[in-house]
């Protein structure tokens, strides 16, 4: 084995290897567990383990500071000198960067950045895989199919700078997919879950809400488009939230470009967007939620930059009760806008006040309306007022007088979630949920239900 092999040992070690003017190397240890299944029972199960190293490399010139930036998997000892050699090389190659601010200085150390890597193994799905079996059996007795899988990863992130951070963070990610089909293949439906640790998952309870629409989908209604009275799931108002999150940057609101520029100039912050007391909340420490407590940026782009690698996060309000608070804003943007830095952070907690479940609030639906179960292929049509288009999936309800009398066809919507906030009439209670379209990228979400009086399904979709 090589001398210097452990990931802390492999950051000070590139460090020392640079000849730039300043660096930043960032270890990822990642291990993962995962099993799948089909037709009620397991097919495969896995276990991996990767690294990968980003080296940032700074050179200062005469008309500013250049970044040379390269990822590389799979790194050795033996690969170090290259990595940083070619960072460098990619840095002199460039020009001044734009987004250049002074490396994060400092000297916090945290206390673990020498221990070794977390790691996960299938010992995670322990509890979780025997009741999985059970639910396969009271599936097969109640006639239909599930399939779906379980991933657990777990990274550990090293981050070094030559100004002298020393960081470390381990992150849980674990995630469920379950969809039950019929076995005529004619009804569908899917339920998700985000976890850090697969404890709290209970396989028959998700079980039985699948049981539960697939019997609502024995009664099928055909519905034109139009716009309904709609319900709006947990995971279906993640999905539309952490887009408008990663469309709320400040400069380009500041320059007009996005649905939160102000006409005329400026941005829309301190402007009403919601008549309910709507707050939209990042927090590194949120119960449940927990996610790296500093910048940790491979790559600069609208809303990070690898200058600020390292830079404390705190908790953040987006809107806090319906007005709009924050956008997210490097050293740089802040610079450039004169609003206050606020970096991104890897969790998003919708608050409405409001106590009631799904299943009450659809309960309480007076006369018609639609029951979504999760929307997919999202993507934007004008992003000056954040117009989105995609498609339901798995399984659209009709609800009349507080109760689920059939499935109907899918459609295609088109909605903006800002303009969405603003015509709520009602939030549920706050729950942990998964994003079906958004969960390979973002995972750690809590979201109540929405009730959206005139949701726009502008026409019928044929998938199932």
């Amino acid at each position: 084995m090589s001398r210097v092999s452990k990931p802390h040992e492999i950051v000070e070690r590139a460090l020392e290897l640079s000849t730039a003017d300043g660096c930043v190397v960032i270890a990822d240890e990642q291990s993962s567990a995962n099993l799948r299944w089909a037709g009620n029972a397991l097919t495969t199960n896995g276990v991996t383990r990767g690294r990968t190293l980003t080296v940032i490399a700074t050179v200062d010139g005469a008309q500013g500071t250049a970044s040379g930036v390269v990822s590389r998997s799979a790194v050795t000892a033996d690969d170090l000198e290259p990595l940083v050699r070619a960072a460098e090389a990619a840095a002199r190659g460039a020009g001044p960067a734009e987004d250049a601010q002074p490396l994060v200085a400092g000297v916090p150390v945290s206390p673990d950045f020498t221990d070794a890597p977390a790691e996960t193994d299938p010992g995670v799905f322990a509890e979780f895989a025997p009741a999985l079996g059970d639910a396969f059996a009271r599936a097969r007795s109640g006639g239909r199919e599930l399939y779906g899988f379980a991933n657990h990863e777990l990274t550990t992130t090293y981050l070094g700078t030559s100004t002298g951070l020393r960081l470390r963070h381990d992150q849980p990610t674990g995630t469920l997919e379950l969809n039950a089909k019929s076995p005529d293949r004619t009804r569908s439906s899917w339920v998700g879950r985000a976890t850090r640790d697969f404890k709290d998952v209970d396989p028959a309870e998700l079980d039985a809400e699948l049981a539960q629409r697939l019997r609502w989908a024995q009664r099928r209604i055909e519905l034109p488009a139009g716009r309904y009275e709609t319900l709006l799931p947990p995971t279906a108002v993640a999905d539309l939230l952490i887009y408008q999150l990663w469309s709320s940057t400040a400069r380009d609101a500041a320059e007009g470009r996005t649905v939160f520029s102000q006409p005329g100039g400026g941005t829309r912050i301190g402007e009403r967007l919601s008549g309910l007391p709507l707050t939209l909340r990042s927090d590194p420490d949120a119960p449940g939620l927990e996610s790296a407590p500093f910048v940790i940026a491979h790559a600069s782009g609208d809303g990070a930059s690898v200058f600020d690698n390292g830079l404390p996060l705190a908790p953040t309000d987006w809107l806090r009760d319906g007005r709009l608070e924050h956008l997210t804003t490097t050293r740089h943007t802040a610079g450039l806008t004169g609003l206050p830095v606020a970096p991104a952070i890897d969790n998003l907690v919708l608050e409405g006040g409001g106590e009631r479940s799904l299943e009450e609030m659809v309960a309480a639906t007076t006369g018609r309306g639609l029951l979504l179960t999760c929307m997919w292929y999202i993507r934007e049509v004008d992003p000056a007022t954040l117009l989105l288009t995609g498609l339901t999936r798995d399984g659209v309800y009709l609800v009349e007088d507080g109760e689920v009398i059939g499935e109907v066809n899918n459609f295609r919507f088109n909605e903006s979630p800002v303009d969405l906030l603003s015509r709520a009439s009602e939030a549920g209670r706050t729950e942990r949920t998964l994003p079906r379209e958004w969960g390979d990228w973002f995972t750690r979400a809590a979201m109540p239900a929405l009730r959206i009086p005139d949701f726009n399904m502008s026409s019928v979709s044929p998938g199932v």
